[in-house]
């Protein structure tokens, strides 16, 4: 067995040596102690940050640590700790750019910048807590599961911070740019980090491909692929909680049943939600882990809300439900904002989950309906409704046999499916429909001519959004793709469309930027759900059995 951090302190060991030991020369043996511990250690420093982005950052700041190792280990946890301590000293600087805000979204933004410090920091601490773990506890058949996690936190250190910057769109005064100078270093370092572990996970991968255990993984990962599809069965699962509008239950709100969930829960804890409109708005904390949400049905059991960017609230904190906690499943179940077009951003449901399914679920609303925001999801046979951008964020988000609705926008607005936010080139998201549907709502079609449909738009620099073996109504315009402003990402986004069908699945008449990529079915199974997400090692995880397909359709 060999430990992910093993293997990697070994190969930058390596190079080390051999870089030392070519440039040594017949001098070799002169010189004291230190001097060669310092040179030792200053090779390491290069060595280790020869492959991030931010070369000066990386550098800057493992030389400045005071700290003379030549330990790649040790290297990597003083840039870890150097990057959460940026990352919370900006957090603590929140309230005092608090203080001097005027405009009340501005207040909001500062205090959602500190919560967003905080899930960073945790984000990274998680990364090297697992990265530096016993040697015993990994071997070379999990390599790409181990560090398919390490980079999935790592970038979500990366959104949290972004989203922070986000938070400040609209509002006055120099506090978004004061946030971002103290975020600068933080988020390239952050950036840093991911670029090291996706160059392992290459090395790893090359090791795993040519062993006779990952070969029995992957025979493994086949048999899984093959297994038929099951209908839930909700019946084995007894709820732990009933919420009941009526009375009928243990609680009449969610919020007052969500005080006697249990936290940091390693089994599935059930609560059932009877059928009836939820006026409430949800915060699943990080700390309800394993937490499954039931309803009577989507249009039967609703959870509403209508905060809005237009009355003053950032479009992170407008969520009607937010979900935060590991392993959360939720089925059956309506998310609605009700603040309508002219609200603008309104968000139904935000998840900031990982390993989040929503199974037979609506999440209507119009601008930012469904907020993909970070981490591994999974989404199947759901609805989704809205206007601009209304699936967006950066989650590795799987859409399978779902339903994206336009609806009928503000006379003035063109309607886009989605946004998705990737700012990182070694983030391993995107936003993924497979075997889905893109239709309108019966009112959009006598608008739709004037009031445009797009595939999607590019919100951030490398932009990613793939859809493939779908449905596409005649409502999305033959050029496919809307600009985001002027040649914004133009060439480092990536979009593809692979195997779909319908009047708007054309691709004669697509736009031609350089991110728009043709590929082979070969390049695209990266991109099924065992690839992109490793969903058949958790989507069944509370074994409701809700329908997965890890390869094409």
């Amino acid at each position: 067995k060999v430990a992910v951090a093993a293997v990697s302190s070994l190969l930058l060991v390596a190079m080390v040596v051999a870089l030392m030991y070519n440039g040594r020369g017949d001098d070799a043996g002169g010189g004291g102690v230190d001097v060669a511990a310092s040179q030792k250690a200053m090779v390491t420093i290069d060595t280790l940050c020869s492959s991030t982005d931010y070369k000066k950052a990386c550098v800057d700041t493992l030389r400045d640590s005071g700290n003379s190792t030549s330990d790649p280990k040790e290297l990597m946890e003083i840039a870890f700790r150097a990057t959460m301590d940026r990352i919370a000293a900006a957090g603590r600087n929140s309230s005092v750019l608090r203080e001097v805000q005027r405009d009340p979204r501005g207040r909001e933004a500062v205090d959602a910048c500190a919560e967003l410090a905080e899930r960073a920091v945790a984000d990274l601490n998680r990364t090297f807590e697992k990265f530096s773990k016993e040697f015993s506890e990994f071997d070379l058949t999990n390599a790409d599961e181990v560090v398919g996690d390490l980079k999935i936190w790592l970038s979500g250190a990366v959104t949290y911070q972004e989203t922070c910057l986000d938070g400040f769109e609209g509002v006055s005064g120099d506090a978004g740019d004061r946030m971002r100078d103290l975020l600068t270093l933080s988020m390239q370092m952050s950036s840093n980090a991911l670029a090291m572990m996706t160059g392992m996970q290459s090395i790893l991968s090359s090791f795993s491909s040519s062993s006779s255990s990952a070969a029995a993984l992957g025979s493994r990962r086949r048999r899984l692929l093959s297994e038929k599809d099951d209908l839930p069965k909700l019946n084995i699962m007894k709820p732990d909680l009933i919420v009941a509008k009526d009375g009928s239950g243990d609680f009449k709100t969610i919020n007052e049943a969500l005080f006697k969930v249990p936290e940091n829960s390693e089994k599935t804890f059930v609560l059932y939600i009877k059928e009836g409109i939820y006026e409430e708005q949800v915060k699943i904390n990080s700390s309800f882990t394993n937490l499954l949400v039931v309803g009577d049905g989507p249009l039967k059991t609703r959870i509403t809300g209508k905060l809005n960017f237009v009355n003053g609230t950032t479009t992170y904190q407008s969520a009607t439900v937010a979900v935060h906690g590991d392993r959360f499943t939720a089925m059956d179940v309506g998310f609605e904002n009700a603040a309508g077009p002219e609200g603008h951003q309104a968000v139904a449901l935000r998840v900031s989950a990982d390993l989040a399914v929503f199974y037979n679920c609506h999440m209507d609303g119009y601008q930012d309906t469904l907020y993909a925001h970070t981490y591994r999801q999974f989404y199947r046979d759901c609805t989704i409704s809205g206007t601009i951008d209304y699936i967006f964020g950066d989650a590795a988000a799987l859409f399978q046999g779902c339903t994206m609705v336009v609806r009928k926008p503000l006379a003035n607005q063109y309607c886009i499916v989605t946004a998705q936010g990737r700012k990182d080139v070694h983030q391993p998201t995107g936003l993924v429909l497979q075997n889905c549907s893109v239709v309108g709502d019966p009112a959009y079609y006598p608008v739709m001519d004037v009031n445009k449909a797009y595939l999607a738009r590019p919100w951030k620099l490398y932009s990613r959004a793939v859809i493939m073996e779908s449905y596409i109504d005649r409502i999305i315009q033959p050029d496919g793709y809307l600009e985001w402003n002027g040649t914004f990402a133009l060439d480092t986004l990536f979009y593809t469309e692979f195997n779909n069908r319908g009047p708007g699945a054309d691709k004669s008449r697509r736009l031609k930027w350089t991110g728009i990529k043709e590929l082979t079915g070969k390049r695209m199974k990266r991109f099924t759900g065992d690839d992109f997400i490793d969903g058949s090692r958790w989507t069944k995880h509370n074994k409701m059995k809700i329908p997965y397909k890890g390869g094409f359709v």
